[in-house]
């Protein structure tokens, strides 16, 4: 299909439903069904966040993996075969039974969606910035978001027909799978003369690219304890976890607009303080999550984390995404790689620390400190330069 008659909506919309694949259901549905699966299973908070670190190891190797300028195929085909193998390692969790096969079929998840956010970068992006639409990356990031909603209402439905944590498994996974195809129709194949350049070489890690993968690296470490946790944490309080599927659910509506939003505020007040706004905002969130007390406090928690993680990862990848020359693929790799690296170290340290302590109060305000030091360092990510953006309008396909 020539590139020009692929209308730019048509590739956000497929983008959006690629990310609530891989990302929203095959990395976060685990949050909403672990409180019942370590009832069942009588797995302890360390076990629990044992296995969100697979994911995320497994989402850290493939963000590597997608990096190599050697690897074969094209980017639309590892694209479309990633969301696939998200989808089938998202079913799989609802036949196994034993923490080793749960750590395994979540690394390799973590492996599929890195892979996907990654050539999605190609696949999506790159071809937006070629029709002068990059404005309508705030769609295709949505998809994180709106994932988070669909797995959020499919877990519940689960539960309302009687179903166990498996048939919550079974059902995010199927809906993932018969997404997959639908995703392939919407992002056809690229033309020879639509399809980007091989990217060869490496990049320089200047100054402000260092910082951006420094502050990356610590909100990977801050977030994810209470993206993790967090309906563990609202059913450990009794007044609370009548709403528990609220609150998660509230993430999920939260996201959905947020990259839109922050979006629009980079675009006056500049990318750098848009980021440090976000973490800050996000910090807040994550020692809300707590200590709220009430309905409403634990709703503006969970507004503050969904409103600002999605919008986080967006910006952060923009930008690196305007440093990084023609070595984008590469960078936005390296940028998922260093997140991930911080990921993956806090929710094995949180749980434990959980259960030695009684409660993730401890874990959580050490998470908001990380996210803390994370905006100091997107400050220093300016590019010091006479002229040039200070927002990311169109940067992202630059």
């Amino acid at each position: 299909m020539p590139a020009q008659t692929i209308h730019p909506l048509r590739l956000a919309v497929g983008g959006l439903i690629a990310l609530a694949v891989a990302m929203g259901i095959g990395r976060f549905s685990y949050t909403p069904i672990l409180p019942a699966m370590a009832a069942d299973l009588a797995l302890t908070k360390a076990q629990g966040g044992l296995l969100a670190s697979a994911n995320l190891l497994g989402y850290l190797v493939g963000a590597l993996g997608a990096a190599l300028p050697a690897l074969r195929g094209s980017p639309r085909r590892w694209f479309v075969a990633s969301l696939a193998a998200s989808a089938v390692s998202t079913i799989l969790m609802a036949a196994a039974g034993d923490v080793p096969t749960f750590l395994a079929l979540r690394f390799v998840g973590g492996v599929a969606s890195a892979f996907v956010l990654v050539f999605a970068s190609t696949v999506i992006l790159d071809r937006l910035a070629a029709m002068g639409r990059s404005g309508l990356s705030s769609l295709h990031f949505a998809g994180i978001g709106a994932g988070i909603v669909l797995s959020a209402l499919l877990v519940n439905a689960a539960g309302a027909l009687g179903a166990d944590w498996r048939g919550a498994w079974l059902a995010v996974g199927l809906t993932a799978l018969l997404a997959t195809p639908v995703v392939g129709a919407l992002v056809p194949p690229e033309t020879s003369a639509a399809a980007p350049a091989a990217e060869r070489g490496g990049f320089t890690l200047d100054r402000p690219l260092v910082a951006l993968l420094a502050s990356y690296f610590l909100f990977g470490l801050g977030y994810v304890t209470t993206a993790t946790f967090l309906v563990t944490i609202v059913r450990g309080m009794p007044d609370l976890r009548p709403f528990e599927s609220v609150i998660w659910l509230v993430v999920g509506v939260s996201a959905v607009p947020s990259v839109a939003s922050w979006t629009w505020l980079s675009r006056r007040i500049g990318v750098v303080p848009t980021l440090g706004l976000a973490l800050a905002a996000e910090a807040v969130g994550v020692v809300g999550s707590v200590v709220a007390t009430g309905v409403g406090g634990a709703v503006v928690a969970a507004a503050l984390l969904g409103g600002t993680f999605v919008p986080i990862t967006a910006l952060g990848i923009m930008a690196a995404r305007s440093l990084a020359g023609a070595r984008r693929r590469q960078v936005v790799a390296v940028m998922t790689a260093s997140f991930g690296l911080g990921s993956i170290i806090a929710p094995t340290i949180a749980g434990a620390l959980a259960d030695l302590t009684g409660s993730f109060v401890l874990p959580s305000f050490l998470a908001a400190g990380a996210l803390a030091l994370a905006g100091l360092l997107a400050l220093a990510a300016e590019p010091r330069r006479a002229a040039g953006p200070r927002a990311l309008p169109q940067a992202s396909g630059a």
